[in-house]
């Protein structure tokens, strides 16, 4: 038998021969779920990401198969080179043999370090599936177990000119797809499944998949379209530090389109159009976290939205609706559990929002109020505008919005209903 040398050489000659490499030809085993199979191929996947002649120009090809893969995968300084998932890539849900830091800490299923023109792509519609229902544990119980050492599926950092296509994400451990400080992303036609039930809305069981964030980002020049979310957590989530971005043909349903959880930086240029969210939990979301450095959420477009039926707060403009403890009801900086009972929620003083536009939102049949606009008395929002923002067939009761305070805001164009702290000014 081939001793590893052997087989490393084998690998660094077929690198060096050829510009297309299939997984399966240098060694990759297939529609095999022991945890033997996912740790070789896992390794083999490291090496072969991490070699020095895996050069520019080169493909990386899962065949139609199912290759069942231990995570920890991390790659360094990838340049203009193509992984087209082709078949399907089951993560381990082995925890005991999960890869941790020395600080016991879990790695990422896959992590892209300083990246650029790297291209995830597949010929059809190739499935990545993070296998997350064990990280997840017992509804309402795993959290407190794990709390927040889960791995993401997807993370990028430091990459430019970054292309995410044609691929499903299924059921990730934590978030699904983290992209911190990139110049330049495109994902598209990429969709997102994360749920524990097949029940059309988010249930309580459902909701306890913590964390489950669809596509996180931060940086410059981000440009997602024409995907579709189902999770249970933000489905999209603008980060700190970022500016000129654009989402549109998106169709969602979780903790909605978010902007934040921001703190002490600028987020600026976001536009949000042409969005459809059926049965959401949220929908439009915009949150700061606690922070005692100024932070600024400036110039915002959300336009063209439609939501059928959503779950609690169409719209929330205001703090983050977080707890960041085991305490599930504690208030970072607004409790969960508001407005039941004594739980507080306050907007943090240094927070900003100012020139944020809603134009031409729909809401139909919601099964809450239309929403909360929760600003700061000392430091109030500044020139929001509600434009053609209505709601249709709110349950008796609750036709207002639940809060209005702290804010500047003006409502035109047919807003019904006009939140009771704004403006209301006819076309």
């Amino acid at each position: 038998p081939m001793g590893p040398v052997t087989k490393n050489l084998l690998l660094l000659a077929a690198i060096a021969r050829c510009a297309i490499l299939d997984f399966e030809d240098i060694g990759g085993v297939p529609d095999s779920s022991s945890l033997d199979t996912a740790v070789k191929n896992g390794r083999l996947l490291n090496q072969t990401l991490n070699n020095a002649t895996f050069l520019p120009g080169d493909v990386l090809v899962f065949p139609n198969k199912t290759f069942h893969i231990m995570g920890g995968i991390v790659a360094d300084n990838l340049d203009s080179v193509t992984i087209s998932f082709d078949g399907t890539i089951v993560l381990s849900n082995d925890l005991k043999h999960w890869p941790r830091s020395s600080g016991s800490k879990v790695l990422e299923c896959f992590l892209f370090n300083n990246a650029k023109n790297l291209t995830l792509t597949s010929s059809g519609k190739g499935l990545i599936d993070g296998n997350g229902g064990k990280w997840w544990g017992i509804p309402g119980i795993g959290y407190l177990v794990r709390q927040e050492n889960r791995p993401r599926l997807m993370r990028f950092e430091y990459c430019s000119d970054l292309t995410v296509e044609n691929l499903i994400l299924k059921n990730s451990p934590y978030w699904t797809f983290f992209a911190g400080q990139v110049n330049g992303l495109t994902v598209r036609y990429t969709d997102i499944d994360v749920r524990r039930t097949n029940i059309d809305r988010h249930d309580i069981i459902d909701l306890t998949a913590f964390n489950t964030d669809g596509f996180d980002v931060t940086g410059r020049n981000v440009h997602i379209h024409d995907c579709n979310v189902w999770n249970q957590d933000d489905s999209i989530a603008v980060k700190d530090d970022s500016q000129d971005m654009l989402f549109e043909r998106v169709n969602v349903s979780g903790l909605g389109l978010a902007i934040g959880s921001i703190s002490g930086s600028i987020v600026r240029n976001i536009t949000f159009r042409d969005c459809y969210l059926h049965h959401t939990f949220k929908g439009i979301y915009m949150k700061f976290r606690d922070g005692e450095k100024p932070g600024f959420v400036e110039d915002i477009t959300y336009e063209n939205i439609v939501m059928d039926e959503p779950e609690q707060w169409p719209i929330w403009i205001g703090p983050a609706q977080q707890s960041d403890s085991n305490n599930l009801c504690a208030a970072h900086p607004c409790s969960i559990c508001w407005p039941h009972f004594d739980f507080k929620c306050n907007m943090p003083k240094a927070a900003l929002y100012r020139n944020v536009t809603l134009r031409n939102v729909l809401i139909n049949n919601p099964k809450s109020s239309p929403g909360v606009i929760l600003g700061n008395a000392d430091n109030p929002m500044q020139n929001i505008l509600f434009d053609n923002v209505v709601v249709k067939g709110a349950k008796k009761g609750s036709e207002d919005y639940h809060t209005c305070v702290g804010s500047q805001g003006i409502a035109t164009g047919g807003t019904y209903p006009v939140p009771n702290c704004f403006k209301e000014v006819d076309n």
